[in-house]
């Protein structure tokens, strides 16, 4: 994966663009960090279809999430002091 300052890419977005394309994921960095990726649609299209239904859509959902477990109470013995 190429790294591009935001300044690099954004001067020569058309190569940066194109880069992504041919080569695949492109970094973009801001003042050193890490910041963001610029990946094809294609790319893109493929990675969310990898992820399941987010934390909200979970809880707003009607759906049982899971079976209720209830302990089993057993005898307890207790101690005489």
């Amino acid at each position: 994966m190429q790294v591009w300052s935001v300044d690099a890419a954004n001067a020569r977005f058309s190569e940066f663009l194109d880069a992504c394309l041919s080569n695949g994921p492109q970094m973009v960095t801001v003042r050193g960090v890490e910041t963001a990726v610029l990946v094809s649609v294609s790319e893109w299209r493929r990675l969310q279809q990898g992820t399941g239904p987010s934390l909200k859509e979970l809880l707003l959902s009607s759906q049982a999430r899971a079976e209720t477990i209830t302990a089993t109470r057993g005898i307890v013995k207790r101690r005489d002091l």
